[in-house]
């Protein structure tokens, strides 16, 4: 949902409140889900890894005891990330307060969008939550919120999940295609797009989205998996040895 690998998220949970699980697995709650969104969209925009641990450390030391980090907003800007809390903007590696003119440009071009942007993520946020109670008002609430936001990338990931779920995998193409057309660096569209082409019964065009989601992230295990299933179903035997020994030495330490 995140795009984000498990080893990122391992990565990102000194920031979070995880609870363990029966099996002793990490659950994640929603504040949880809020911050390491944000830190998928530091990472779609290029912002390395390393820095983002960084200005997550920071920002926790700079605001407020119980202050959490999902009450402020975060974003990259160039080569750097600015957090905004309300009209305050700032660095949070070096804690200067920021009064970029090209930040007041954008604003005022994009008033519009901001005016509309807290329920289009107040509706994302509800949607998310509620996925695996309430599927049906889940795809409702993001059918509302893309009427809104025909951009919103990962509204149209999931609710494209949802739809195939609900044996809809037609219906599920058209929103990955959509996602890809916004983000083409979407490797969870990729990949889910594979997914509901090989469902369809177009192995070829199935192939070409799970290659495609394994140039985003090559250690996708299950898209080496389903590779190897797809050249075994069309006789390609070497390719699919390739593949599944690539998807055994992925996972043999899960």
């Amino acid at each position: 949902m995140l795009g984000l690998s498990p080893a990122q998220i391992r990565s990102y949970v000194n920031f979070l409140q995880p609870q363990r699980g029966p099996r002793g697995e990490l659950r994640f709650g929603f504040h949880d889900l809020v911050i390491l969104r944000t830190a998928g969209e530091l990472a779609a925009a290029n912002v390395p890894q390393r820095k983002v641990r960084r200005v997550l450390q920071r920002l926790r030391e700079q605001l407020p005891e119980g202050r959490s980090l999902t009450g402020v907003r975060i974003a990259a800007d160039g080569d750097r990330v600015v957090v905004s809390d309300g009209g305050a903007v700032w660095n949070p590696e070096s804690g200067q307060i920021l009064f970029d003119f090209s930040v007041e440009e954008i604003a005022e071009k994009t008033a519009a969008i901001d005016q509309r942007k807290p329920e289009v993520d107040e509706m994302y946020e509800v949607a998310c939550e509620i996925e695996s109670s309430s599927p049906e008002q889940a795809r409702e609430l993001y059918q509302r919120l893309l009427q809104l936001d025909p951009d919103h990338v990962d509204a149209h990931v999931n609710l494209g999940r949802l739809l195939h779920e609900d044996g809809a995998p037609a219906a599920a193409e058209k929103h990955y295609r959509q996602a890809l057309d916004l983000d083409p660096e979407h490797e969870t569209a990729a990949f889910n797009l594979g997914v509901a082409l090989e469902d369809l019964g177009r192995f070829r065009d199935a192939i070409d989205a799970y290659q495609r989601a394994l140039e985003l992230d090559p250690q996708n295990a299950d898209a080496h998996f389903n590779l190897a299933g797809l050249y075994e179903r069309r006789g390609e035997k070497a390719s699919a040895l390739r593949h599944l020994k690539m998807y055994k030495r992925l996972t043999v330490n899960r």
